[in-house]
């Protein structure tokens, strides 16, 4: 399977080394890839058992997150029963715009957690896509 950052060399800027209060957190909770920082930066979780591919993909998750909170583009579509399943009892679950934002992602990353995706996410996620090549972040 190919690197899906291998398709968006322009968001390498994105990514960091865990702050030492980040590096804890991620000790403490393994199951946690990765996550789109405060700082609008990209980390990744060193104590979560990724293939390298998987690592590759919630980099690509988190990056894709940074950027619907700074450039705007945030998603508008409804979740499917079964999604809002998933996110129950999620920080994610409270929030529906986090809520959107995390299953967009994770359609465009082809996490099977988010779901099968109604036609208004798989265009969305689309979009997502073509917008993410077209975006140089700063460093």
């Amino acid at each position: 399977m190919a690197d899906p950052m291998d398709r968006y060399p322009n968001l390498a800027p994105l990514k960091r080394e865990p702050h030492p209060s980040e590096l804890s957190f991620f000790k403490e909770n393994p199951h946690v890839g990765g996550m789109a920082t405060e700082d609008n930066r990209v980390i990744l979780n060193p104590y979560a058992p990724l293939s390298d591919p998987e690592r590759n993909a919630v980099a690509l998750n988190e990056a894709a997150r940074v950027f619907m909170r700074t450039q705007d583009f945030r998603p508008a579509f409804n979740l499917t029963p079964d999604q809002s399943a998933s996110l129950f009892g999620t920080a994610y679950g409270v929030d529906p715009q986090a809520a959107r934002e995390t299953i967009a992602a994770r359609i465009l990353t082809n996490d099977p957690s988010g779901g099968t995706p109604t036609g208004d996410q798989a265009a969305y996620a689309k979009a997502l896509a073509n917008a993410l090549r077209g975006w140089w972040p700063s460093e």
